[in-house]
């Protein structure tokens, strides 16, 4: 696939070097250095430029920036229209401690109003960046860990299933763009438990349903 990463920060970087690994082209774009993005690039074995190059003929476009950076970067990327965006942005305010959106709506559900011809699916914001690799360096184990995906179009879902599987974790079915209202909440918690308790941010989860 040919896939614009919209945000050169921990999430964008590492997905966007692992999917480079698994044989995609990848294009970096969005950085206030635009060293960095070179720099990226340059070790992924990628490509870099603008968010009109990164969105320009993509198959999927994942956004990984900060809450704050959303208009600015939506603004450079025009309308989206019948792009697969891949969104794992938290809606957080400038300190990264408190959500700005929820319950009512989310996050996901504001970008999907701000770009509504864009096909959005939400992925990967409940899981730390530092997961990324250890996961990826093991892909052929099971059971895999597994990486919530929500959202109203049943094609980006599919699309953002096969990059999850690349990544190696197993996508999980979390139902429409709405479900974004409890789930950007769960990605609190994720952080908590990867950043505050002990034994590190390297933090997977697989949900099981039991049947007995």
């Amino acid at each position: 696939m040919k896939i614009g990463i919209l945000g050169s920060g921990l999430m964008g970087a590492k997905l966007g070097q692992l999917w480079a690994r698994c044989g995609h082209e990848v294009t970096f774009a969005y950085s206030r250095s635009r060293s960095k993005l070179e720099r990226l690039a340059q070790a992924a074995g990628a490509s870099h430029g603008s968010v009109a190059d990164a969105v320009e003929n993509a198959d999927a476009l994942l956004l990984a920036v900060h809450w704050s950076r959303v208009n600015d970067v939506l603004a450079q990327a025009g309308d989206l229209a019948g792009a697969v965006v891949l969104n794992c942005c938290v809606p957080l305010d400038p300190t990264n401690t408190d959500l700005v959106v929820g319950i009512q709506s989310s996050g996901a559900e504001e970008l999907a109003a701000m770009r509504p011809q864009a096909r959005w699916v939400s992925c990967f914001n409940t899981v730390p960046s530092e997961a990324f690799m250890p996961v990826f360096s093991q892909k052929e184990r099971t059971p895999r860990p597994q990486v919530l995906v929500y959202g109203d179009d049943a094609g980006a879902k599919e699309v953002a299933g096969l990059l999850i599987l690349d990544i190696g974790f197993d996508p999980l079915e979390a139902g429409p763009l709405r479900t974004a209202r409890f789930a950007e909440p769960f990605a609190m918690v994720t952080a908590e438990l990867a950043y505050s308790q002990p034994g590190g941010p390297a933090l997977t989860y697989r949900f099981e349903k039991l049947r007995g």
